[in-house]
């Protein structure tokens, strides 16, 4: 019984770990970029787009399909580097135990 009671206890703790790394992760911002620099997207480590910046140059009619292009590009960018940060705090926080995707993450 003290060893289920003491993975109860150890569960309790993940999953709060788990809560907090949540809050971390929302406050954890990346920023994408393309164009080389011209277009840059800031959202944070769960993917909840902050900002977006376009260069002037880029604010002309005929550079429309450009400027999309490269919008889709940075927040493409943005999303990797979050998805990266987001890997490496769930590898921290488990120990790289391996744990299924998904878990406690949402």
């Amino acid at each position: 019984m003290a060893d289920f009671l003491g993975m109860m206890k150890q569960a309790a703790q993940l999953q709060s770990k788990m809560q907090a790394m949540q809050d971390e992760l929302g406050q954890l911002e990346v920023e994408g970029i393309s164009g080389g620099g011209l277009v840059s997207v800031r959202m944070t480590a769960k993917m909840e787009v902050k900002a977006v910046k376009i260069d002037p140059s880029l604010m002309k009619a005929e550079e429309r399909e450009i400027l999309e292009d490269l919008l889709v590009t940075a927040h493409g960018d943005a999303r990797r580097k979050a998805e990266v940060a987001m890997q490496e705090k769930m590898q921290a926080l488990t120990g790289g135990l391996g744990l299924p995707p998904g878990l406690g993450l949402g």
